[in-house]
């Protein structure tokens, strides 16, 4: 099963990274946190992966190319025909299609343009800056149970302020940041069959409005509830939380580790 990642978009809301970089190569722990987000597909055995390219593509594709080829010990002997040997392979045994989707193509436009890539069976989708706890052969198994064309994980987000709990006008104690107990939203780590793409009519459609409310209205949408860690990096303050996190040891998404 295949992993498409969504990872054209121009991360506005980051600008103080983005500028030189496309947001999933933004940085948490010295690693792009694409990269974090397949090592959490690799853990559970999926190592094939069709990545939807846009602005500043290009990076993208010089990161892998190193990853593949300069990662570990090196012998660079320039006397030979093929100058530089690898000791060993000291890198995730991935498989990555880097597919160019445009610059200005929305969400499902970029699903879209995956298509030839994704094969005719089930695969999973998922966004380019959301890392979770999340156990994919759970989400695999749920998907499977219920037989409908669409799963998307639901998750309820750490708060964005603390909480004070009080007894009567009297406050008894301050909440840092809870995980909030209203509402569910999308945490994408979607798990989808190939008919998805049916409902996508071209580049300029959001896969996030119509297909999944048009899915949803079909009755070919379920929710799996993830009710663990889950934190996209929309903002700098965002990456800064996930950065405080990776430096003090509480790694909850690492389940590579």
């Amino acid at each position: 099963m295949k992993t498409a990642i969504l990872a054209g978009g121009k991360g506005t809301r980051l600008a103080e990274e983005t500028t030189i970089r496309p947001k999933p190569m933004v940085e948490i722990g010295g690693k792009p946190i694409l990269w974090h987000i397949m090592n959490i597909y690799s853990y559970y055995g999926f190592n094939e992966f069709a990545v939807a390219l846009g602005y500043k593509g290009d990076y993208i594709k010089r990161y892998f190319v190193e990853y593949g080829t300069l990662s570990g010990n090196l012998t660079v002997d320039m006397e030979n025909v093929e100058p530089v040997r690898r000791h060993e392979k000291d890198h995730a045994p991935w498989k990555v299609d880097l597919i160019e989707t445009g610059d200005e193509t929305l969400t499902g436009g970029r699903v879209k343009r995956l298509k030839p890539y994704l094969g005719d069976s089930t695969f999973m989708l998922t966004w380019g800056d959301g890392v979770s706890d999340i156990d994919i052969r759970k989400l695999i198994a749920f998907h499977k149970s219920h037989g409908k064309l669409a799963t998307i994980t639901a998750v309820r987000p750490p708060a964005r302020y603390g909480h004070m709990r009080f007894q009567d006008d009297k406050v008894v104690a301050f909440e840092e940041k809870p995980q909030t107990t209203e509402g569910w939203i999308n945490g994408a780590f979607f798990v989808l069959e190939p008919q998805v793409f049916d409902y996508i009519e071209g580049d300029m459609m959001m896969f996030e409005h119509a297909p999944l409310e048009n899915l949803a209205r079909d009755g070919q949408l379920m929710a799996y509830r993830h009710e663990g860690f889950w934190a996209a990096m929309d903002t700098l303050r965002d990456k800064h939380n996930l950065q405080k996190l990776w430096d003090s040891g509480g790694r909850p998404w690492a389940v590579w580790e």
